[in-house]
């Protein structure tokens, strides 16, 4: 993995990011309890807001609980989300 630079929470998120697998997401919810902070969505939501590679580490893949699709740092924001999601939802149920 490339080198990370962030806090140790941060990081642990990023990783996490790291394993979500192609086509699928995550809530916000699911990846705190994953890393062992199971009260801690909300810091979540600002590790990907930190995320210093978005398509890399795909935060694209995380959303809300209540199936919205919270933010995206990465260029074109929410959009491009949106996009993105659609896109490998389509590419892995072909």
């Amino acid at each position: 993995m490339m080198d990370l630079v962030g806090t140790e929470f941060q990081i642990k998120v990023w990783r996490e990011l790291s394993r979500i697998p192609f086509g699928e997401t995550r809530t916000y919810k699911q990846v705190a309890e994953a890393i062992g902070h199971p009260q801690s969505s909300r810091a979540v939501a600002n590790a990907c807001a930190k995320n210093p590679y978005p398509i890399e580490i795909p935060c694209h893949r995380v959303i809300r609980s209540d199936g919205g699709l919270g933010g995206y740092s990465g260029l074109g924001g929410v959009t491009k989300k949106k996009q993105l999601l659609i896109n490998e939802k389509t590419q892995s149920n072909s």
